[in-house]
């Protein structure tokens, strides 16, 4: 079986990441890739709602730190003095299995994700303009105008970054966007390398001499 391959997905609020890996799996599915969204590790508690292994692998602060000291996270980050971190055992069994690997990460942990692997492939996902970004942001929730200029400010900064990744997806229309994003993912399947391996029996027979 081929090993799969590390994707990082990476959005400013409003950009529509996660309905796009949550659109994507089902996607890749209907072309017998299977896709798996990583899920994160956190020392914050659960809420309503959320369950463990689905949400979140939820862990306390010894557990965390732990895993850090054995180099288990591909990624890790304080944020609110909560951690978030993408565990690297879990990954590397996700891969070996086969399954491709989404990170649905910001990129400051794309960056340190890069480090440690570098041939993960980075998908950076931009809004079709400043005011559509702001109209979705302002759709999902009754946020004051200060909270909105303050998304807008850390949207700007992340955008900044887009240029660290290999592919950008222009989110106007949902449907072209996943198009875009299940072709980046089926690419690297369909590279020689990885076709030789998938299908040397095929080939053998192929080049086999034809029987006099």
């Amino acid at each position: 079986m081929s090993q799969g391959s590390l994707f990082i997905v990476s959005a400013p609020s409003g950009g529509g990441k996660t309905s796009l890996t949550r659109a994507l799996v089902p996607a890749l599915a209907a072309h017998g890739v299977t896709a798996t969204i990583s899920i994160s590790f956190t020392t914050r508690a659960p809420r309503p709602g959320e369950v463990e292994g689905t949400h979140y692998h939820f862990i306390d602060e010894a557990g965390f730190v732990d895993k850090i000291g054995r180099g288990d996270f591909l990624e890790h980050a304080e944020v609110f003095g909560r951690r978030y971190g993408t565990g690297l055992s879990e990954t590397r069994a996700l891969l070996d299995a086969g399954h491709d690997v989404i990170l649905d990460i910001d990129w400051q942990g794309a960056r340190q994700v890069k480090r440690e692997w570098p041939q993960a492939i980075g998908i950076f996902i931009l809004p079709p303009s400043v005011d559509e970004l702001e109209r979705r942001l302002r759709s999902r929730s009754q946020d004051s105008d200060a909270v909105i200029a303050a998304r807008m400010d850390e949207a700007h900064q992340e955008i900044a970054h887009h240029a660290e990744y290999d592919y950008l997806i222009v989110n106007e229309r949902f449907e072209q966007a996943l198009i875009e994003m299940t072709a980046i993912f089926l690419e690297p399947r369909l590279r020689s390398q990885r076709q030789l391996a998938t299908h040397a029996g095929l080939i053998g027979q192929l080049l086999a001499p034809a029987a006099g």
